[in-house]
């Protein structure tokens, strides 16, 4: 189904902004916070792929998965997005599926390779950021703010969020890809990861996450999870990556009604743990 084209079906449900967790303090906007409060999100395949060997990936996940997306995007200040994914996608990063304004726009551009014609920079009303290296030859498309990164580590994580506060953003989804991501995670820069896993297995392709390996199953992220079954079999994996990660590696599983008016909308909660 495209993304774009494609309608809400009566009875579905995607979480609105309130239900987006994010500490009272980041609501608020918090003026002594060191960096936003950061949510990441990633659709993939159950073996872990976020494309096919050609490239495809338009749509492994299903409608719900959308949903769910654009209502994250609806809960935010900013989206963030690397260069790559702009050029491999054009993704408008827009609030489509759900109620909501869409969030300002933000591009990982180091070098200047976006398109200046790529549809998240046409002009909507929402604000339009490119992160680039002072001194780029190419120059940015019209009307697109500039966040110039200077000095040793300028680009990294930490520096980008900074920078971002500092234009008023305390809520962003970094949406991808998988280097953008990956360079978060290892920077322990996102408190909230979302994984929507679609029931479809590719065999090969692109790999979604990654993060450095550990030698020791020890050193491995085991953040406390919450695990939600769609009706369409997508599977979303909210974890919690804000504090110290239990041994135990808990999480906690519901299943969603496609009607969110009949009582067994959100069934209760009970705990999984992996076998040992």
């Amino acid at each position: 189904m495209d993304e774009m084209t494609a309608q809400r079906r009566p009875g579905r449900h995607a979480p609105g902004p309130e239900e987006v967790a994010t500490p009272a303090s980041v609501r608020k906007g918090d003026a002594l916070a060191e960096r936003p409060f950061v949510i990441a999100q990633l659709g993939q395949s159950l073996d872990g792929r976020i494309a096919t060997t050609s490239g495809e990936s338009k749509y492994i996940n299903g409608p719900h998965a959308l949903d769910h997306l654009h209502a994250l995007r609806a809960s935010v200040d900013a989206v963030v997005v690397g260069v790559g994914t702009v050029m491999a996608d054009d993704p408008l990063l827009t609030v489509r599926r759900t109620a909501g304004r869409s969030p300002a726009r933000v591009v990982i551009d180091p070098s200047g390779r976006a398109d200046p014609h790529a549809r998240c920079f046409q002009a909507d009303g929402a604000r339009r950021l490119v992160v680039r290296r002072p001194g780029v030859s190419t120059p940015p498309p019209p009307d697109i703010e500039v966040v110039p990164m200077d000095g040793a580590g300028a680009l990294s994580p930490a520096a980008i969020l900074k920078a971002l506060l500092g234009h008023g953003f305390s809520r962003i989804l970094v949406e991808g890809g998988p280097r953008t991501l990956r360079s978060f995670l290892d920077a322990g820069a996102i408190d909230r990861l979302h994984i929507f896993v679609s029931p479809v297995i590719l065999g090969a392709g692109r790999i979604g996450l990654e993060r450095s390996a550990c030698d020791s199953l020890a050193d491995a992220l085991r953040p406390p999870t919450r695990v939600e079954v769609f009706p369409d079999g997508d599977v979303l994996f909210e974890c919690d990556l804000s504090g110290t990660q239990p041994a135990t590696g808990e999480t906690e599983a519901t299943s969603r009604d496609p009607n969110p008016d009949t009582p067994s909308a959100h069934a209760p909660a009970h705990s999984l743990r992996a076998a040992g």
